[in-house]
């Protein structure tokens, strides 16, 4: 619980696809918060993601994205904020440390959902000869332990509209105060 004086902030986690930006925006706004992409503020400083991955690494390219989570994080503890995290942020033990006290929504969609999603994306861990949804699949399977356990509440996103989805999280992270 917080209390009425602490500025609302809100974390969300979940696989690619998933609707983390596209919920988060709608969230922020009705929260009256600033939203922050941790994606986007990669790709502001450093280049594009799938340049990243292939000029340096996936682990380089979390070492900057659990930065941009504590810079997010401080600056949501004074003015509040919604937070949307890459899909695989939670891979990294130090990432998940940094949302131990934070509310945390774990948004999950059906791979039947995220087919067309996926279509015309530019995902790194996607690229390559093999059908992009099934290697979807297994990247969620093998991180769904972690959105768990950073979870404070999960929100399924594959067949319901984003705007409704966005009023129940308002409506949720409302009464954790």
């Amino acid at each position: 619980m917080t209390s009425e004086a602490d500025p609302l902030t809100l974390v969300l986690v979940g696989p690619m696809a998933a609707g983390k930006t596209s919920v988060g925006r709608r969230v922020a706004r009705r929260l009256g918060v600033p939203f922050v992409d941790t994606d986007k503020r990669i790709v502001a400083a450093h280049g594009p993601i799938p340049v990243i991955f292939t000029e340096h690494g996936e682990a380089h390219f979390r070492d900057l994205e659990r930065v941009e989570v504590l810079e997010a994080l401080s600056e949501a503890r004074s003015e509040g904020g919604v937070i949307s995290l890459g899909g695989g942020a939670v891979t990294q033990a130090d990432t998940r440390d940094l949302l131990k006290d934070q509310p945390v929504v774990f948004l999950t969609v059906s791979a039947d959902a995220v087919a067309d999603r996926l279509r015309g994306g530019n995902r790194p861990l996607l690229a390559g000869g093999e059908d992009p949804v099934e290697r979807w699949k297994r990247i969620f399977e093998e991180r769904r332990r972690w959105y768990a356990e950073v979870a404070s509440t999960t929100f399924d996103t594959s067949r319901r509209p984003m705007q409704k989805i966005a009023d129940e999280i308002v409506a949720w992270r409302r009464e954790q105060r």
